[in-house]
């Protein structure tokens, strides 16, 4: 955790908090409430965590005004309407005061022909190609590749060592993490007598604006028009998405999901972790599909899924209590077909 030193008085401003205690407290870093650390910010949001506002050993607390009540605190408390919020804003207004570098550093490659816009930081070992765009304070870490007309919008971030393949297009306040890889080659193969024959690949993928993919990820470029990552959306780490997905706006994807070719996912969509989908599909909007479900059907608006293939929940629940009985289903079975033969 990188150090940092602010009182509860300046941390209380920057929320809107209302302090019980010493304001003149300082805390210089923060620690998850069940490992609290002495000199150390934490938060309370929800009742399930409010037995460590009195045994955590962090200094300051910020605390949801429902969940407190009217005594002395040892730690200086800092209350506020939604202290998981309020969190979350003072994280980021703490990485926005870290500043930001610009520049492009030596032993970068960065094209003739490339444009780059104002504020822009540029890694070491990066390499730009030709008729590229970079916009407006968007920063790009050592060791990564920018593909012949690839284009990325302002306020991005591209860590180190992602690959962003030809005429891929990034939109703005995106961020993609370490390794993934944008653009690679659809899995296209025509069976021939010979073996099979690679169909080439030559759409792209268009990342639409506040988009955040994980590490290790790979989305591959269409075979012919576009995939596309719809605005907002959150992808985890290590997910496959292949050649001609449209996934729309707003969705979260978690860890080692893959999504077959040419499926239409819509919008506010939870995607569990493991989860497969078949290609040539359609999800509707606000779909939560569990993890490890195997989804090789449409789905309709709402539905929540499980299993493999997947189910509706409810139904899933239901049946899977009548699966783990199955041994003693059968025996009784046998047996009465035993009693009815005697």
């Amino acid at each position: 955790m990188q150090t940092m030193e602010f009182s509860a008085e300046q941390i209380a401003g920057l929320i809107n908090g209302r302090i019980i205690g010493d304001g003149k407290t300082v805390i210089t870093g923060v620690s998850p409430i069940e490992n609290g650390q002495q000199g150390h910010l934490s938060f309370v949001g929800q009742s399930r965590f409010s037995n460590h506002i009195d045994t955590t050993e962090c200094a300051v607390l910020i605390v949801s005004e429902n969940l407190l009540e009217t005594r002395d605190y040892k730690p200086v408390i800092i209350a506020v309407e939604d202290a998981y919020i309020s969190f979350q804003v003072l994280m980021n207004l703490y990485q926005e005061m870290q500043g930001r570098k610009t520049g492009i550093e030596e032993g970068s490659f960065f094209h003739d022909t490339a444009q780059v816009g104002e504020g822009v930081y540029i890694g070491a070992f990066t390499y730009v190609s030709e008729k590229a765009k970079i916009g407006d304070n968007t920063q790009i870490f050592p060791h990564v590749y920018i593909g012949k007309g690839v284009k990325i919008g302002k306020n991005c971030k591209i860590d180190s060592g992602a690959r962003i393949y030809d005429y891929c297009i990034v939109g703005d306040n995106c961020v993609i993490h370490s390794n993934t890889v944008v653009g690679g080659d659809g899995f296209g193969f025509q069976p021939t007598a010979d073996g099979f024959k690679k169909i080439p690949q030559l759409g792209n993928v268009i990342i639409e604006d506040d988009v955040e993919i994980g590490s290790n990820c790979s989305i591959d470029r269409a075979t012919i028009g576009s995939t596309i990552i719809g605005k907002g959306t959150k992808i985890d780490n290590l997910i496959q998405i292949a050649h001609n997905v449209k996934i729309g706006q707003h969705n979260v994807i978690a860890s080692q999901a893959g999504i077959a070719g040419s499926t239409i996912i819509g919008d506010w969509n939870q995607i569990g972790g493991q989860v497969g989908i078949v290609g040539h599909i359609k999800i509707g909007n606000q779909v939560k599909i569990q993890a490890q479900s195997g989804v090789n059907s449409s789905a309709k608006d709402g539905e929540t899924l499980y299993g493999s293939p997947a189910i509706n929940y409810s139904d899933y629940r239901r049946n899977y209590v009548h699966f783990r009985n199955f041994t003693d289903i059968v025996k009784r079975i046998n047996d009465l077909e035993n009693k009815k033969s005697e």
